[in-house]
């Protein structure tokens, strides 16, 4: 059996438990050293072989991974944060349906949700958001173009863009080109949930000369949308006492 198990993003503590329990029973691991924080490693028994993806092909990846899935044993393929984001882990798993090995994902936390929680942020604030758009800046790996940062910025929604540290110049200008004002509230959140995290709370208009003036280029979360200003928005209905539920009559009753 293969585990594709999301390591979280960043403290050794917020992997699931049952990643947790899964490292524990693993022969092998491979994870991806220079994303993956190492102490969770520390989990796995002593006979574990452990192998640092970040040094290795796809090719390289998968002969360990099928080799030792075919002589029984259990491998875990350690992701960062959730292997479902930006973990390319569909081209894994389609070799391994061609080899016939079977295999299992566990969630994790990832990257925006580490930085909101570091920040004490609902991305979901009533009469401000109630969507959250995940995406990044093309680099290496293009984004499609019915899925361009001016086509998003358009809806006003809270953002969370991975993957783009390095490009907040063209980053803030597309983000003002599809609507967001200069003066839209955003953040910075470098290494989130890890001991050198760091955050910073600016503009859009801003963006790029935060994180030149921090030193921040890479490892780092972009959040972007009125709900970062914590204001103006509309209180729960859940909790309102005129609102009844299958559990609550209305005060009003």
């Amino acid at each position: 059996m293969v585990y594709f198990v999301g390591a979280g993003c960043g403290a050794a503590d917020l992997i699931t438990i049952r990643g947790m329990r899964i490292l524990t029973r693993a022969d092998t691991i491979i994870y991806t050293g220079s994303l993956v924080n190492d102490e969770l490693l520390g989990y796995a028994k002593d006979s574990c072989f452990c192998y640092d993806s970040s040094r290795m092909t796809l090719d390289e990846v998968m002969e360990v991974m099928i080799r030792d899935a075919e002589k029984g044993e259990e491998v875990v393929r350690l992701h960062t944060g959730d292997p479902s984001l930006y973990g390319a882990i569909q081209e894994q798993m389609r070799i391994l349906d061609q080899r016939g090995i079977h295999y299992e994902t566990c969630p994790g936390v990832s990257a925006c949700f580490g930085a909101a929680a570091s920040l004490n942020l609902e991305f979901t604030l009533p009469d401000i958001s109630q969507s959250l758009i995940i995406t990044r800046m093309a680099g290496r790996t293009p984004v499609p173009e019915k899925e361009s940062i001016e086509s998003f910025a358009k809806h006003g929604a809270t953002m969370a863009i991975y993957l783009s540290s390095g490009m907040l110049q063209e980053l803030q200008e597309r983000l003002i080109a599809g609507g967001y004002s200069q003066s839209t509230k955003a953040a910075i959140v470098y290494r989130a949930t890890w001991p050198q995290e760091k955050k910073f709370i600016c503009t859009v208009g801003t963006l790029a000369k935060t994180a030149a003036e921090n030193g921040i280029d890479r490892f780092a979360v972009i959040l972007v949308g009125d709900v970062i200003g914590k204001a103006d928005y509309s209180l729960s209905k859940l909790y309102d006492p005129t609102f009844e539920t299958g559990y609550r009559k209305s005060y009003e009753n």
